[in-house]
C-alpha cells in the first residue's frame, strides 16, 4: 500500500508529462464546446501541456459520458459535462449505460448559462407572447430545435410549450451548434437554449432573441425581459457547464487540477471571455460540485415525473 502511495505522489508530482484529452459530449458550437475550449486553452498554459478538445456528441451526450467513463483514470482524460449530459439524458435513459455519479470524479463547475428564447428574424413574433399566440393559432405547424433527445435545450422548449399551453413540432438535431445552425437557417423557426451557444448569431442578427429565462435577467443582454416577467410569471430555465475525470483518478492529481481550474476562473481575461460568450464563470471544490450534481438530479427528476417526458 506505501508503495502505490507513494507512486501517485510521484505521478502527481510529474503530471502531466503529455497533452490531456477534453471530451465534450456535445457538437462543436454548443455552450459545453464554448465553455470547455475557453477554459482548456487557460488550463494548457497553467499545467505546460496542450488540453486537446475531443467532441463526441450523441443521443443527448450519452455517447461522449459513456466515454468519458470507460477512460484510462491516470488524469490524461477529463471531459466537460453539462445539465444535459449528466443529469437529463441519464433520467430520460431506461438502463444508462454509466453511471452519473459512481463513473465519474468532480473537479469543478465552470460557468452557468441561462436558456435564452431565440426565433428566426423572419417569424412574425417579436415578443414571447407573440411567439405564443402564433403557436396558439397553428398547433404543431412550427418546428422547435433542440440539441438531442435529453438535451438541456429539449427540456427547456418542452417545459416552455407546457407552460404556454402550446404544441410544436419537435426537431433533435446532434448538438447544440447544428440546432441553433438549423434555427438560422430556418429549418426551425425556433429554440430554447444555452445563452453561449446563441449569442453570436443573436447579435449578428441571424437570430431574435424573444427573452432569457434565468430568475433575474442576463448580464450579456440586460435589454432582454425574462420569460417570467415578460409571459410566463414563475418560469424558470438554466443550466451549468462543469468539469469531471474518470472515477479512480489519483486524488493528489484531482487536487492539482482543481486548483488549475479555481486559478484559471479567476483570471480577469476568462471571466472577460467566458462573459462575452454568454456565460457566468464560477468555480469551487469538487464536494460543492458534488453536491450541486445531487440537487440537480433530485430538482430535473421531479421535473421530468411531472412533464411526462421519455424517450425512445
Amino acid at each position: 500500500m506505501l508503495a502505490c502511495l507513494t507512486m501517485s505522489g510521484v505521478s502527481a508530482q510529474s503530471w502531466p508529462q503529455r497533452p490531456i484529452r477534453m471530451i465534450v459530449p456535445e457538437g462543436a458550437g454548443s455552450s459545453n464546446d464554448t465553455v470547455g475550449r475557453l477554459v482548456g486553452l487557460r488550463l494548457s498554459e497553467i499545467l505546460g501541456q496542450p488540453i486537446v478538445v475531443d467532441n463526441r456528441p450523441g443521443a443527448g451526450g450519452i455517447v461522449g459520458m459513456e466515454i468519458g467513463a470507460r477512460a484510462v483514470p491516470d488524469g490524461y482524460t477529463m471531459l466537460t459535462t453539462a445539465t444535459a449530459t449528466q443529469v437529463i439524458a441519464p433520467l430520460l435513459q431506461k438502463k444508462p449505460s454509466f453511471d452519473p455519479f459512481k463513473d465519474f470524479a468532480p473537479i469543478s463547475l465552470l460557468a452557468v448559462t441561462q436558456n435564452v428564447l431565440v426565433v428566426h428574424p423572419l417569424l412574425a413574433a417579436k415578443s414571447p407572447k407573440e411567439l405564443i399566440a402564433l403557436l396558439k393559432a397553428a398547433p404543431g405547424r412550427l418546428n422547435m430545435a433542440s440539441a438531442g433527445n435529453g438535451s438541456q435545450s429539449h427540456l427547456a422548449g418542452m417545459r416552455f410549450l407546457l407552460a404556454s399551453g402550446t404544441e410544436a413540432v419537435h426537431v433533435p438535431y446532434k448538438g447544440g451548434g447544428a440546432s441553433v445552425a438549423a434555427t438560422v437557417s430556418n429549418e426551425a423557426q425556433f429554440t430554447m437554449t444555452p445563452l453561449a451557444a446563441t449569442l453570436p448569431f443573436i447579435r449578428s442578427g441571424q437570430l431574435r432573441a424573444l427573452a432569457t429565462a434565468g430568475a433575474s435577467r442576463s448580464t450579456q443582454l440586460p435589454e432582454l425581459p425574462t420569460l417570467a416577467e415578460s409571459a410566463l410569471p414563475g418560469f424558470q430555465s438554466t443550466g451549468w457547464v462543469g468539469l469531471l475525470v474518470p472515477r479512480g483518478t489519483p486524488k493528489p492529481i484531482i487536487e492539482r487540477l482543481n486548483a488549475a481550474v479555481v486559478q484559471v476562473m479567476q483570471q480577469p481575461q476568462t471571466q472577460e471571455q467566458l462573459v462575452r460568450a454568454g456565460a457566468d464563470p464560477t468555480s469551487g471544490t469538487p464536494e460543492a460540485f458534488a453536491t450541486l450534481l445531487r440537487e440537480e438530479w433530485t430538482r430535473f427528476e421531479r421535473v421530468i415525473k411531472a412533464a411526462n417526458i421519455v424517450i425512445d
